[in-house]
C-alpha cells in the first residue's frame, strides 16, 4: 500500500483533527460529513466552523457529503460509538473489500455491549476488513495546534500496525502500535466513565487527594473489566489506559469531565447534555459498562457510583459517603 488515499468519516472535532493531520502528512485525504455547509467551509475556507472554529485546517484537505468517499483504501471511523452500527449498515455498499478501517471512536454499545471492533466485524465482516483502533490521550485542539501528542494504534495484524503507525506519525504526533485491540478499546471506553467521576469530585470541591485516589482506583477497575473481556493487563498501563485516563480526568477540554463537574455543582443531566452541543460518550458508556460489569461479575464500584448519579438521580454527596464507607480490603 504505497501512498494510500484516505477518507475520514465523521466531521466532529476529533475526525477533523485526524483528517488535518493526515493531509499534513502528505496523504490525499477527504473528510466525510453530513452537513454540506460545513463541508463547503472545510474545502474553501479551511475551517470547521461548527466544531473547531478559528482553527486553520490543512489547505489540501478535501471534504464531501458523498458516501462514495468510503471507497478509499483506508477509512478512519470517527463516528460516535452508539451510532456506528446504524451508520455502517447504511453505508456498507460503499466500502471496498479488504478495506483498512481505523476506528477513532471510544465507547461500548449500550444495546449489545459490543466494542467498536465487534460492531464493525458484525456489520462489515462480509468484506473482510482489516481493523485497527486508535486511542490515547489526545485532545483535538492540541493536535491542531501542533502540540506533541502520543497515541497507540492496535490491530491484530502486526505488519498493518507498523504501516499505520508510519502513516499517522508526524513531527508532533507519535503513534505506537499494539496487538491488544480489546485492551485499547476497553481503556478508551472506561476512561470516559472515570472522567465523569473525576468531574463530580472537582464539582464537589473534594481536592487533589480525591482526584488522585479516583484515577488510581479507576485504573484498577478499568484493568479488571478489560482483563475479564480478554485484554492484556499491561495495556492499561499504557497510553490508551493510564495515559488517556489521566488526561480525561484532569483536562478542562474533556467533555466527560465537564459533565461530572456540572453534576457535582448541582446541575441536572438533561440540561448539561443539551447545553454541551457535543457528544459526551461517557454518559451512555456508563450504562453499558455498568451492565457489562454485572454480567461479568466484576467489582466496579466507581462505575456503579457514576451510574447511580446519572440514571438513578442519586445525590453525589450520598454516593461519595457510600463509596468511602465500603468494607475495607487489601489494595
Amino acid at each position: 500500500m504505497s501512498n494510500p488515499e484516505i477518507c475520514v468519516a465523521g466531521g466532529g472535532s476529533w475526525g477533523t483533527a485526524l483528517a488535518h493531520l493526515l493531509a499534513g502528512n502528505g496523504y490525499k485525504t477527504c473528510l466525510w460529513l453530513r452537513d454540506a455547509a460545513v463541508a463547503e467551509a472545510v474545502r474553501n475556507r479551511h475551517e470547521n466552523p461548527r466544531y473547531l472554529p478559528g482553527f486553520a485546517l490543512h489547505p489540501s484537505l478535501d471534504a464531501t457529503t458523498d458516501p462514495a468517499a468510503m471507497g478509499r483504501e483506508i477509512v478512519v471511523l470517527a463516528v460516535p460509538c452508539q451510532q456506528l452500527r446504524g451508520w455502517l449498515a447504511a453505508n456498507a455498499a460503499f466500502f471496498r473489500k479488504n478495506v483498512v478501517l481505523v476506528n477513532a471512536a471510544k465507547g461500548i454499545e449500550t444495546t449489545n455491549l459490543a466494542t467498536c471492533a465487534e460492531v464493525t466485524e458484525q456489520s462489515l465482516g462480509h468484506l473482510a476488513p482489516r481493523y485497527a483502533a486508535l486511542s490515547g490521550p489526545s485532545f483535538a485542539a492540541d493536535v491542531l495546534r501542533g502540540l506533541p501528542t502520543a497515541v497507540v494504534l492496535a490491530t491484530a495484524d502486526e505488519a498493518l500496525g507498523h504501516l499505520l503507525r508510519q502513516i499517522f506519525s508526524g513531527s508532533a504526533f507519535r503513534c505506537y502500535s499494539s496487538t491488544d485491540v480489546m485492551g485499547v478499546e476497553m481503556g478508551g471506553a472506561v476512561k470516559n466513565v472515570m472522567a465523569i467521576a473525576a468531574g463530580v469530585c472537582d464539582g464537589l470541591g473534594l481536592g487533589h487527594n480525591s482526584r488522585a485516589a479516583l484515577i488510581t482506583r479507576g485504573l484498577a477497575e478499568m484493568s479488571r473489566l478489560g482483563v475479564a473481556r480478554g485484554a492484556q493487563p499491561h495495556t492499561f498501563m499504557g497510553l490508551s489506559g493510564l495515559g488517556d485516563l489521566t488526561l480525561t480526568c484532569t483536562g478542562d477540554l474533556s467533555r466527560n469531565r465537564q459533565v461530572g463537574l456540572r453534576l457535582g455543582r448541582g446541575e441536572k443531566l438533561e440540561h448539561i447534555t443539551t447545553s454541551l452541543g457535543m457528544v459526551a460518550e461517557g454518559v451512555k458508556t456508563t450504562a453499558a459498562i455498568h451492565e457489562l460489569a454485572r454480567r461479568l461479575e466484576v467489582d466496579a464500584p466507581l462505575t456503579d457510583a457514576v451510574y447511580s448519579i446519572l440514571y438513578e438521580d442519586s445525590d453525589p454527596q450520598e454516593v461519595l459517603h457510600n463509596l468511602m464507607s465500603r468494607r475495607l480490603r487489601d489494595e
